[in-house]
This record gives structure tokens, C-alpha cells and sequence, in this order.
């Protein structure tokens, strides 16, 4: 008995190392913690799907290039123009990351149709989506509001973890 729970415990230790060694050398290569989310919506399709794993790299470590960027550069990213980012809507950790494009950047006072810049940053989109974030979901996106700029994607293997978070 006694030697089934010490292999029990060895294997726990071996498995937190594991574990340990996997989130650390991920940070320590993208920048940025969460370095994988789940996309848990479909204001991305067709570009990005629901349970799809999106790879991160912070902002510190990825210029983000703009839809409007992107399209004078043919800088393309998950099928259209210019990055898609992950930030917290409004810099409020407590709400769900967004995963959206970032269309432009804008400096307070600057006017998007009806819309006034209230501060500087990035007006963003879901590609599935008819209209910008500003100002229903967020306004626009600080750089310290950014958990991380998305540069790699396995499709699907996200719904295990949508199923139990």
C-alpha cells in the first residue's frame, strides 16, 4: 500500500514539473500569460471558429499591424488583413477577453463615423461582425489592455476546455 502511494506522489511531483516546465518555457517564449486561449464564440468566423487554440505573443514582442496597415502592406493573419488580438474590454480583468481584428489605431478626439475616440488605441472587429467594438464592447484598445497579439492556431482541440471553464 505504502508503495503505491509513493508512486502515486511521483507521479503528481513528475506531472506538476511537467506542467511547470510547459508554462514556463511558454511564457518565457510569447511574453505573455494566458500564451493559449480557446476562441469561445463566433465573431471571428470564418476566419477563427469556436474551440479553435489561438497562440499569443505579447504586443511587447509582435508589432500589431492594422487592418488598414495590413491592406497597404498585403499583410494578411487568419485570412484578412492586419493582426487579431485578445484584450480585456476596457482594461477590467474580471470581464471575458475579447479575441477580435485590430482595424486601426486612433487618438482621442478622432471621429469613426458618429463615434469620438474617448482615448488613444485600437478600434477593433470580429470578422463575422457587422459593426466595430467602440463603443459597445469596449473603447478603444489601450496596449496595456492587450493580453496578446494571435499568430498561430490549431483548429477544435479548444472544446475540451470550453466544456469545463
Amino acid at each position: 500500500m505504502q508503495s503505491k502511494l509513493m508512486g502515486l506522489i511521483k507521479d503528481v511531483v513528475t506531472t506538476l514539473i511537467i506542467v511547470g516546465i510547459i508554462a514556463g518555457g511558454g511564457y518565457a517564449l510569447t511574453g505573455t500569460w494566458p500564451f493559449m486561449v480557446a476562441v469561445q464564440s463566433g465573431s471571428m468566423e470564418p476566419n477563427l471558429h469556436v474551440g479553435d487554440v489561438v497562440f499569443l505573443v505579447s504586443p511587447e514582442k509582435k508589432e500589431i499591424i492594422t487592418y488598414v496597415e495590413g491592406k497597404l502592406k498585403d499583410y494578411k493573419m487568419f485570412g484578412d488583413y492586419g493582426d487579431v488580438i485578445v484584450y480585456r474590454p476596457n482594461g477590467d480583468s474580471s470581464k471575458t477577453p475579447i479575441i477580435h481584428r485590430a482595424i486601426m489605431y486612433v487618438k482621442k478626439g478622432d471621429k469613426i463615423g458618429n463615434y469620438v475616440a474617448e482615448n488613444d488605441g485600437y478600434i477593433t472587429k470580429g470578422d463575422h461582425n457587422l459593426m466595430i467594438d467602440q463603443p459597445f464592447l469596449s473603447k478603444p484598445v489601450k496596449k496595456d489592455w492587450i493580453i496578446g497579439v494571435a499568430v498561430f492556431r490549431i483548429p477544435y482541440i479548444g472544446y475540451f476546455r470550453l466544456l469545463f471553464g
